[in-house]
């Protein structure tokens, strides 16, 4: 009998340790505010990527993919839970305050106002209730490391075990704080936390989402004297510099684990949190582009490399969205996946051509209303097959509270820069998509 228990013992032993040996440790790059052309591996140009290039060629990379918002802390807590916007409840960055008697927005100070803060701890709870996938693989086994942007409170609430960001609003916490940190002033943090991995014997998770090519525009002299020569524009030139310098710091990410014989052991997720046009006129973004459902906004490539286990492939054609990232992670990481993630694994390129439809909300930048999921929606999107369908609401000074919601409807293949409206032209098309777009917005289920 004794001989029987040590030999089952072993066996099972041996059994989870091949299954340790499957998992991935995985690291999710995200960059921020950065336009899906703007990359060498797109045809941009003037922009040199050669770290991304070579990503995007060793990865099952989709450049039809879409963000669910057109802003950073809705996508990025799309990112996070696999969810969309109207049913995770982050429908924008900030919460709106009244203006001070200075006439200043208070909106960014109110998270330490003892009259509103509350409802920032109502935002944190609610989201905090669902889950994700720091919280999923933690409770698998991992250690999972938080860096740069993040603003859904102190990261350990979702279940990071390490963390960048302090998330303390009288220290300035708002959107990363002491995260932002990473890779514009090195990735230390990085280091330490995989020796800490190695000596644990754990597989990790990295969520990057570094503050690049964000602004402020403030990149190496000479990248921008690099870019001045191709671009005469200082605002422009700046902007492409941000844009090689996030893939410098992307290829010292990348080479760590390589240095660390960990590649081949290593997922690599790509994906950008939303979209820039650079404003030729002023440091800020372009009509068009964040804050607005276009593709400047909401389009990204997703890519998804691990070396032996998935073949590289680029698709040009297949749909894909941010809310697949959560499941096709856990999938590979042999966690099961919560019902209430309902994206597709990214690498059953079948499926997600079948599914062939992805959605998303446009919200206005300071949430109107904490407890209402839908009332800060500017607009919603569909995108299925060639044809992308936005339907704006009603501005609330339209003086006109009946009118119905206004349609723009594109041949998103032919037309990617959307200069040619086809609503009046295809109202049938119009209709079909908003039916479509109808069924799916129920915010209780979406």
């Amino acid at each position: 009998m004794h001989r029987i228990i040590l030999s089952f013992l072993g066996s099972l032993l041996t059994i989870v340790s091949a299954w340790s040996q499957d998992r991935p440790n995985v690291v999710l790059i995200i960059s921020d505010d950065h336009a899906w052309t703007d990359y060498g591996f797109m045809d941009h140009p003037h922009l040199d990527t050669p770290h991304l290039d070579q990503l995007a060629a060793d990865s099952l990379t989709y450049t039809r993919g879409y963000v669910t918002s057109p802003l950073c802390r809705p996508s990025l807590a799309s990112i996070l839970t696999g969810l969309h916007t109207p049913v995770h409840g982050i429908t924008g960055n900030d919460i709106r305050v009244p203006r001070g008697p200075d006439g200043q927005r208070r909106s960014m100070r109110a998270r330490v106002d003892p009259e509103w803060a509350p409802k920032h701890e109502q935002l944190y709870a609610g989201f905090e209730k669902w889950p994700n996938i720091a919280r999923s693989l933690t409770e698998a086994g991992y250690l999972s490391l938080q860096t740069g942007k993040y603003w859904e409170g102190k990261p350990e609430r979702a279940g990071f075990t390490h963390a960048m960001t302090h998330a303390d609003p009288k220290r300035g916490g708002r959107h990363g704080d002491a995260g932002l940190k990473i890779s514009r002033e090195g990735i230390q943090p990085i280091q330490t936390f995989l020796d800490d991995a190695r000596d644990e014997e754990k597989p990790f998770f990295i969520w990057h989402a570094p503050f690049l090519p964000h602004t402020p525009h403030n990149p190496p002299q000479d990248l921008y004297f690099k870019y001045q020569q191709r671009e005469s524009n200082p605002f422009v030139s700046r902007y492409y510099a941000m844009v090689e310098w996030f893939d410098q710091t992307c290829g010292e990410l990348l080479g760590e684990l390589d240095k660390r014989g960990l590649t081949e052991k290593t997922m690599v997720v790509y994906v950008t949190d939303n979209g820039w046009i650079q404003d030729p006129d002023s440091a800020k973004y372009a009509a068009r582009s964040k804050q607005a459902p276009y593709e400047g906004g909401i389009r990204t490539p997703i890519m998804v490399k691990w070396p032996g286990k998935i073949t590289p492939q680029r698709n040009d054609h297949t749909l894909a969205s941010a809310i697949d990232i959560a499941p096709t992670i856990l999938t590979a990481c042999n966690v099961p996946v919560p019902d209430t993630m309902k994206g597709l694994d990214l690498r059953d390129t079948p499926a997600l051509a079948k599914r062939n439809v992805i959605h998303g909300y446009d919200g206005h930048h300071d949430i109107a209303d904490v407890a209402d999921r839908t009332a800060n929606l500017e607009t919603r999107y569909i995108v299925q097959g060639e044809w992308k369908l936005l339907l704006h609401q009603p501005q609330a000074d339209s003086g006109n509270p009946d009118q119905d919601e206004v349609a723009e409807l594109y041949h998103i293949t032919s037309d990617p820069h959307e200069k040619v409206d086809l609503a009046s032209s295809h109202p049938d098309i119009v209709t079909s998509l908003t039916m479509a777009l109808d069924h799916w917005w129920r915010p209780d289920q979406t």
